[in-house]
């Protein structure tokens, strides 16, 4: 009996500390999802912990001093003592790219967002300046550039567009690929974002015409075939837009719209550079000519009657060394609305010199010209020639 009772108790004593020195062990850690590299689509992509969604994250900050329109005494802005003949802005940007590999081909998702604060704003604004779905060959929502565009300058273009079609709208688009870097794209554009004027002859107290543009009915219809391969890339494209009077005309005008445009690479020159060439024609669609232009037609008669419009123009991107770097653009357009006010030639150039020291970091001075040489007829004293030479001072970080 006293032996048994022993052997319990030295079994309940050994149960006893395995049971404490059990206890003392560490709990096992929970998994973690660690960040891992995305490399299927270049630097700075990661997966999002627990997806198999690709993510890369953008940003950036552009600082400007610009001066304002000092081609001669009389203008708005030197000439007058209301004008203001410097400016700032400073802009910030943050970027999105997510991207993720389905069985119906890449799944993607772009949101580039801007903030800029102008002189004499007292808050900044915000600009959705890409914001798009992309899915197979699809492409829906905002895009920077329009289907129709191609090459829209090489110069910055900040305070005075390049003259070249230059397009921010909202897309429903599709782009097949033949392979060998060649494509075709059909696109549902909206029309409000590349529509200019219908020209009344009539004009308000600031001596701007009275726009009688109806509501929008028909959406653009964009169409391209484009080559992108190593000695450059090229497209020929062609747009239709509908030109719709309000109810003081009740009439409207299809219009339409064609251009080419080449890049070449010319690493002969210096590693590189480029030299681009574009030309466009339209009837009713003057803004796919250039962003200058402005009247889509005039009323002649009672009735919407389209202008026509014509343009050509080039650029060359030329790296004087690994660091310092040019940008130049020259376009000219002329547009014709069949002997009235609204006829005018425009001549635009572009030109800048930046060093950028290091990755990312940027400095540099543009200057920038455009003339309007309007044709009046002999009672029109309306639309007033004018030159507008501006110029700034830019610094630019980006990551």
């Amino acid at each position: 009996m006293t032996k048994s009772l022993v052997l319990a108790a030295a079994a309940a004593s050994l149960c006893t500390v395995a049971g404490a020195q059990a206890a003392d062990l560490p709990a096992a850690p929970e998994p973690v999802d660690y960040v891992r590299v995305c490399d299927a689509y270049g630097a700075g992509y990661f997966y999002i912990p627990g997806t198999e969604t690709c993510l890369r994250v953008q940003g950036g900050m552009r600082v400007e001093f610009r001066f304002r329109d000092f081609a001669n005494d009389d203008n708005s802005a030197w000439g007058s003592r209301e004008g203001d003949a410097t400016t700032t802005r400073a802009r910030a940007y943050v970027r999105f790219d997510s991207r993720t590999q389905t069985e119906y081909g890449l799944l993607r998702t772009f949101v580039d967002l801007w903030f800029t604060q102008d002189s004499g704003n007292d808050s900044a604004s915000v600009t959705l300046e890409n914001g798009f779905i992309q899915f197979g060959g699809f492409t829906f929502g905002r895009i920077a550039h329009g289907f129709f565009d191609f090459y829209t300058g090489d110069a910055w273009g900040s305070i005075l567009d390049q003259g070249f079609s230059d397009h921010e709208t909202n897309v429903f688009a599709y782009t097949y690929g033949f392979g060998n870097g060649l494509s075709a794209s059909v696109s549902v554009e909206d029309g409000t974002f590349s529509r200019g004027i219908i020209g009344n002859g009539t004009f308000d107290a600031d001596g701007d015409a009275n726009d009688v543009y109806g509501g929008h009915k028909m959406p653009d219809l964009i169409a391209n075939l484009r080559v992108d391969q190593g000695w450059g890339s090229a497209q020929i494209m062609g747009a239709v837009h509908q030109v719709y009077g309000d109810s003081t005309v009740n009439d409207s005008e299809v219009g339409y719209a064609i251009g080419a445009g080449v890049t070449f690479n010319v690493p002969m020159i210096a590693p590189g550079d480029t030299v681009s060439f574009q030309a466009a024609y339209a009837k009713g669609a003057v803004a796919y000519v250039s962003s200058n232009l402005e009247y889509d037609a005039v009323i002649k008669n009672g009735n919407v009657d389209a202008t026509t419009a014509w343009g050509i123009g080039g650029g060359f991107k030329h790296y004087w060394t690994p660091t310092i770097t040019s940008g130049f653009s020259a376009s000219y357009a002329s547009l014709d609305g069949y002997g009235t006010t609204y006829d005018v030639d425009q001549l635009g150039v572009q030109g800048n010199l930046a060093w950028q020291p290091v990755s990312g970091f940027l400095m540099g001075v543009e200057l920038e010209y455009l003339k309007n040489d309007y044709d009046r007829d002999t009672a029109g004293t309306t639309l007033v020639d004018d030159d507008d030479l501006v110029g700034m001072f830019r610094v630019q970080r980006t990551f």
